[in-house]
C-alpha cells in the first residue's frame, strides 16, 4: 500500500529540466501530490533542483527508485530515455506519469505497457490537453453525439523554435516536430475516432505525408492519417508558427476548438458545437493547471488500484504511438 491512502502521493521527478519545472508547478497546484525526491544522471543538477523545490532527497535514478517512500514518478527526460526510465520505475513498484510521447517507437511503447501490466502499476502518458474540465467537456460533447459521429479532424501544432540547434534538432535525441508537438493533433484524432469505438493500432494508416528535414530531423510536416473510419488532416512544425485551433467534422455538423492545446500553466476553456442546422452552442469551462490535473489523474488510478487513467487509456497510447511511428518513418529516412 502507499501513502495515497492518506490523500498524498509522494512523487519523484526524474530529469530536472525545464518541463520538469513546469510539472513541479502543477504538482504544487495538485490536490494530492507532494514532491519527495529528484533524480538525475547529474547529482549536482538533482541537488540544486531539489533544494529549489524543497524536496528532501536527491540522487541518481537508481537511488531514487530504490526508496520505499516514493509512490509515483514523473519522467521528464528526453524522448529516447523514456522507455528505459519508465520500465525501471515500474519494476521498482512505482506508478509512472511519462511526458509525451511515451517513446519514439510503437515497439518501445509496447515494452512499457507490458512492464506496467507485469508490475500491476499505473502508467499514464502525459498529454496535458487530455486532463481537466475542458478535456472532460470535449469527451462529453463527443459522447452526446449532438452533431453526429466524427469523420475528419483538422488540427495543427507548430511554433518557431528560433534556434536550429539543441534537443529539438538533434537526430540522436529523436528531435523533430512530429514527436515534439505533432503528437498533440494525433492524440486529438485518436480521441475523436475512439468516441464511438476503440481504434486498434493496426487500424492506423498514413495515407499521405510530406515534410521538410532541418538538420536531419523533421522541421515540419503534414499528413493524412486514417484512424479507422476517421481521417486526420494534421500538420506540425518547429520552424514556424501554426494555428492552435482545431475542427472535428462530424456527420451532423462540427466541433470547433478555438484553442486546442492550451499551455503548460493553463488549460483551454472553450468548445463550439456547430450543428449543420440551427445555432451553435458555446461550451465554456474554467481553466485549470493541466499538469496538476495529470498528476491527480495518476494519483486516482494508484489509489483505486487501476493501471490506466480513463483520460489517456493504453489503447489510445498504442494508437498514438502507431501513428507517430508510421508518420515519422515517411519523413525521416533514418527513423526507427
Amino acid at each position: 500500500m502507499t501513502s495515497t491512502t492518506a490523500q498524498r502521493t509522494r512523487w519523484a521527478i526524474l530529469g530536472p529540466g525545464a518541463i520538469s519545472r513546469d510539472f513541479l508547478a502543477g504538482l504544487h497546484a495538485s490536490r494530492s501530490g507532494m514532491l519527495a525526491a529528484v533524480g538525475s544522471t547529474d547529482p549536482g543538477r538533482a541537488e540544486r533542483f531539489a533544494a529549489d523545490a524543497g524536496a528532501p532527497f536527491s540522487g541518481s535514478y537508481d537511488e531514487v527508485l530504490a526508496r520505499p517512500d516514493i509512490d509515483a514518478v514523473y519522467v521528464g527526460t528526453v524522448h529516447t530515455t523514456h522507455a528505459d526510465l519508465a520500465i525501471r520505475a515500474l519494476e521498482a513498484g512505482k506508478a509512472v506519469l511519462c511526458e509525451k510521447p511515451a517513446s519514439p517507437t510503437a515497439a518501445e511503447v509496447d515494452r512499457i505497457l507490458a512492464a506496467a501490466e507485469a508490475a500491476d502499476r499505473p502508467f499514464v502518458e502525459a498529454y496535458k490537453n487530455r486532463f481537466g474540465p475542458w478535456a472532460d467537456a470535449l469527451r462529453q460533447v463527443l459522447a452526446d453525439g449532438a452533431v453526429g459521429r466524427p469523420v475528419r479532424v483538422e488540427a495543427a501544432f507548430g511554433f518557431d523554435a528560433g534556434t536550429r540547434s539543441g534537443r529539438l534538432f538533434d537526430p540522436a535525441l529523436a528531435g523533430g516536430a512530429i514527436l515534439d508537438v505533432g503528437c498533440y493533433p494525433v492524440s486529438l484524432a485518436v480521441e475523436a475516432a475512439s468516441a464511438s469505438r476503440a481504434v486498434a493500432p493496426d487500424a492506423v494508416v498514413v495515407a499521405d505525408a510530406a515534410g521538410e528535414l532541418v538538420g536531419g530531423v523533421d522541421g515540419e510536416s503534414r499528413a493524412l492519417i486514417r484512424f479507422g473510419a476517421v481521417e486526420g488532416a494534421l500538420a506540425t512544425s518547429i520552424v514556424r508558427d501554426l494555428p492552435s485551433s482545431a475542427v472535428i467534422h462530424c456527420t451532423g455538423g462540427a466541433i470547433e476548438l478555438p484553442d486546442a492545446w492550451g499551455g503548460r500553466a493553463e488549460s483551454p476553456t472553450t468548445i463550439v458545437v456547430r450543428p449543420a442546422e440551427g445555432e451553435p452552442t458555446v461550451v465554456s469551462v474554467r481553466a485549470v493547471q493541466p499538469m496538476a490535473a495529470e498528476a491527480d489523474a495518476l494519483s486516482r488510478a494508484l489509489a483505486e488500484g487501476r493501471r490506466e487513467a480513463p483520460e489517456m487509456p493504453w489503447a489510445h497510447t498504442r494508437a498514438v504511438a502507431a501513428a507517430l511511428t508510421a508518420w515519422r518513418s515517411r519523413i525521416v529516412p533514418s527513423a526507427p
